[in-house]
C-alpha cells in the first residue's frame, strides 16, 4: 500500500495551486475496495464549494493517473472536511480552541486511549483538552491517532455558513438519475 507522507507530498502542491490548503490524505479499504481520500479548504473560509471539489479531483487525477503512486485501483474522494472536521494540523488545534472535541492516541495514556473535552489549544508540541470533569490533559501530538471537533450548537454558531453554489445544478442531476445509477433512495 502507498506511503500516506509520499501521496501528501505529491497532493499538497496541487491543492496549494489551486490556493487550497491540505487537510488530511487518508488511504482506506483493501486492495480490492480502496479509497483514497482527499480534504481540502480554502484558508479563507475553511470549505469547498463543490466547483473547488471538482477542480482538485480533475487536478488530482490527472496527477495519479501520470504518478501513478498507488499500485491497485482505488476511487479518489475529494471533499471539504465538514463543520465537525478533522484536526490534522498543529494550527487546527489552536484554531478551534473553546469547541469540544474527540482525540484518540495510538497508546495508553493515564490508562486511556480516548479523550472527550473542550480544546484548550497547543502548547509546543502538545494539544490541550479539558475534559467534563474540569481535568487539563496534556497530549503529545505524536502520539495523537486520530481527532475531530464534536457537533455542537456553539460549534454550528461559529462556522461559516457553508455554500450552496452548484447545489441546484447537483439536485436536478440526481432527479434526473436512472434506477441502475448507484445513489439509491430509501423507500419507508
Amino acid at each position: 500500500m502507498a506511503e500516506i507522507a509520499a501521496l501528501t507530498a505529491l497532493i499538497e502542491p496541487e491543492c496549494r495551486a489551486l490556493g487550497f490548503a491540505l487537510v488530511r490524505v487518508k488511504l482506506f479499504g483493501g486492495a480490492d475496495d480502496a479509497t483514497l481520500q482527499v480534504m481540502a479548504e480554502r484558508p479563507d473560509t475553511r470549505q469547498l464549494t463543490i466547483d473547488d471539489c471538482t477542480a482538485l479531483s480533475h487536478r488530482l487525477s490527472d496527477l495519479l493517473d501520470r504518478e501513478d503512486p498507488i499500485e491497485h485501483a482505488y476511487r479518489l474522494e475529494v471533499s471539504s472536511p465538514g463543520i465537525d472536521r478533522p484536526l490534522t494540523r498543529p494550527a487546527d488545534y489552536a484554531d478551534w480552541a473553546g469547541h469540544e472535541a474527540r482525540v484518540s492516541l495510538a497508546e495508553k495514556r493515564d490508562g486511556r486511549k480516548q479523550f472527550k473535552g473542550v480544546l484548550a489549544g497547543i502548547e509546543g508540541e502538545a494539544v490541550l483538552i479539558d475534559d467534563a470533569h474540569g481535568v487539563r490533559h496534556t497530549l503529545p501530538l505524536a502520539a495523537i491517532e486520530d481527532a475531530k471537533l464534536l457537533l455542537t450548537d456553539r460549534l454550528i454558531a461559529a462556522t461559516a455558513p457553508l455554500s450552496t453554489d452548484g447545489a441546484e445544478e447537483f439536485e436536478t442531476a440526481l432527479a434526473g438519475a436512472s434506477p441502475t445509477d448507484p445513489i439509491t433512495e430509501d423507500e419507508d
